[in-house]
């Protein structure tokens, strides 16, 4: 789809963008399941990067200290603890503009090695990638790497001044050239337009072939970085972004992730009857605030949705869609 035609999609009048995406959502996904998934933050803070959103920047001065990476040991507990509370896939986060060969990366490898023998799916998110980082990445393991592309193109050099775009690109790259699942997206409320969220989506639904999950976050405001009086975004907006990006790319796992806590059961419940069937489940991402899994489970019971269970993914690694 053309950028003028995708266009004319987005400023669809939202009901009837919801119907067109509901009746695509229901043919590749049947089943009224939801993938639960856990994030854990590896090493947190300190990271080299100016991302205007996060708290994790050495640029900042944020609340959050730099830690150091965690223990094999203290990792697996957390992933076996996801498990049980009905987590299918665990993914681990590192506050890193780059992760160089050698100790911190060989630990990391241990890790997607034994969270991988708990038949979770696995996921990383450790910044830029090389081919054969990727390539052993995935011989440990790994099922999926994160690498968001945060907004549109135009946008990015207002938020991220570190870092070009074509790097996360060319990182994207290196992870599909290596067999791993792709998993990227961004973040809704950076001070964005409407013209940006359709380069946003144009530039995700352009990767060939499409994301296998495409990550849906809205700004959590972090005191000290230069974003963190934002004004929130709608929920509806983020009704709008989700059914596009459904229409779009018709398979891929949305995931509804950060800024959750800030929306009601029922603006939740339309971005799962558009096409979000993914969310993490736990207090806390990676630095931000989460619902509580208790909310999360009664919430999910009231709305009539089950969890994925880690056997179903096992038969079907890319999802349950047809």
């Amino acid at each position: 789809m053309n950028i003028q035609k995708l266009k004319s999609l987005y400023f669809t009048p939202l009901s009837d963008l919801i119907d067109q995406a509901r009746t695509i959502y229901k043919k590749h996904f049947p089943t009224s399941k939801i993938q639960a998934s856990r994030l854990l933050s590896i090493k947190t803070g300190g990271c080299s990067e100016d991302c205007a959103y996060c708290s994790q920047s050495a640029h900042y001065p944020t609340a959050v200290k730099p830690e150091k990476l965690l223990n094999l040991k203290t990792v697996v507990k957390k992933a076996k603890k996801a498990k049980e509370e009905g987590a299918s896939r665990f993914c681990m986060g590192a506050a890193w503009r780059e992760i160089h060969s050698g100790p911190a990366f060989d630990r990391v490898l241990e890790m997607v090695q034994a969270v991988s023998d708990l038949n979770l799916e696995v996921c990383c998110t450790l910044g830029m990638l090389t081919f054969e980082q990727a390539c052993q990445l995935k011989e440990a393991g790994l099922t999926a790497y994160n690498h968001n592309i945060d907004t549109s193109r135009e946008y990015y050099s207002r938020i991220i001044t570190t870092r070009k775009y074509e790097d996360r690109l060319k990182t994207l790259k290196n992870v599909r050239k290596a067999g791993l699942t792709v998993c990227t997206g961004g973040i809704l409320g950076l001070g964005e337009s409407h013209e940006d969220r359709i380069s946003f989506i144009y530039e995700l639904s352009h990767l060939k072939p499409h994301p296998e999950s495409v990550t849906i976050n809205t700004l959590v405001p972090a005191k000290g970085t230069p974003l963190e009086n934002q004004k929130s975004v709608s929920a509806t907006d983020v009704v709008r972004v989700i059914a596009v990006c459904r229409i779009l790319m018709k398979q891929s796992f949305i995931r509804l992730s950060a800024g959750r806590r800030t929306m009601s059961e029922g603006e939740q419940f339309l971005c799962f009857f558009s096409g979000a069937n993914s969310i993490f489940l736990g207090d806390k991402l990676l630095t931000a605030d989460n619902p509580s899994l208790q909310f999360d489970q009664k919430m999910l019971k009231n709305l009539g949705f089950s969890l994925l269970q880690p056997s179903e993914i096992q038969k079907n690694p890319s999802g349950l869609h047809q």
